[in-house]
């Protein structure tokens, strides 16, 4: 397999992980579909969107990040070894643990928090109102 604009050394990488996975080529449908968006007359024409599916375990992976069907191929690949070591590991994707992140932080305080940080901005904002300055004192 190869890709424009990807080294041979980074080929050979992603070769070396999908054996140590257990994925052969023989084991992928690889199907090249026409992308949407942008990129001009070159996405509408040329069918760069590359679609796999590994048989073995009926992961899909769609990539059309890019104009070149080479440089896709290549995506969609590691994005596939990525999928597969995360389900064959066990461990949550860099993905979920990012949307976990997220919720975490939009989840709503609890009472003892929320009392804690309103105390401590009435703190500040105390503290801001004894450095305000005073016309009236300055005058005397």
């Amino acid at each position: 397999m190869a890709a424009g604009g990807v080294g041979p050394d980074k080929e050979q990488a992603l070769a070396e992980r999908l054996e140590s996975l257990g994925v052969r080529e023989e084991d992928l449908v690889e199907k090249f579909v026409r992308s949407g968006g942008r990129g001009g007359q070159n996405v509408n024409k040329v069918a760069t969107c590359v679609y796999l599916k590994h048989l073995p375990t009926g992961t899909e992976v769609k990539c059309q990040r890019e104009r070149s069907q080479a440089l896709n191929r290549f995506l969609a690949r590691r994005i596939l070894a990525d999928k597969i070591e995360a389900a064959i590991l066990g461990r949550k994707s860099e993905e979920e643990r990012r949307i976990a992140k997220i919720r975490r932080q939009k989840r709503k305080r609890s009472k003892r928090a929320k009392e804690k940080m309103l105390a401590d901005k009435r703190r500040v904002s105390d503290k801001k109102k004894a450095r305000a300055f005073k016309p009236d004192l300055a005058d005397e």
